[in-house]
């Protein structure tokens, strides 16, 4: 994990090949395995992206690079946030073949700078989840 400027880095493994890790960011499903309890996905360029993590946070945004299954962005912020509100941060999800594998890698830019250690935190448990999430729920 790095953390630097506006930007939130991180970078794992995962024991499951790009195409089942992409679905877990496209498919409401498969999302809310690893990253709330809802989500109400439109997986294209402009189209939506929300997620009710838990009762005090929903994460707003929409898609921007939809590239099956090697790249994903799609902007981020809070429903109802005055720091971070829908639409004024991005996150980049980068799925390179492993092995039999995949290394994601995640970069969240626009974080200012009171957010960017609980963004780094948060990720990092959503990221242990959808770890686990992929290898029981193919």
């Amino acid at each position: 994990m790095t953390v630097t400027g506006d930007r939130v880095e991180h970078e794992i493994s995962i024991a499951a090949p790009p195409d089942v890790v992409f679905n877990f960011f496209t498919d409401p499903e498969r999302h809310k395995l690893w990253l709330g309890r809802e989500a109400f996905l439109d997986p294209r360029p402009g189209g939506l992206y929300r997620c009710i993590v838990n009762d005090t946070a929903t994460v707003r945004g929409e898609y921007v690079v939809v590239d099956p299954p090697y790249r994903l962005v799609f902007t981020w912020g809070f429903e109802g946030a005055a720091v971070v509100p829908p639409g004024t941060s991005t996150v980049s999800i980068d799925l390179h073949p492993d092995g039999d594998g995949t290394r994601l890698r995640l970069v969240h830019t626009g974080l200012p700078h009171p957010m960017l250690a609980p963004h780094d935190q948060g990720w990092s448990g959503y990221l242990a989840q959808l770890r686990t999430a992929t290898l029981t729920n193919r």
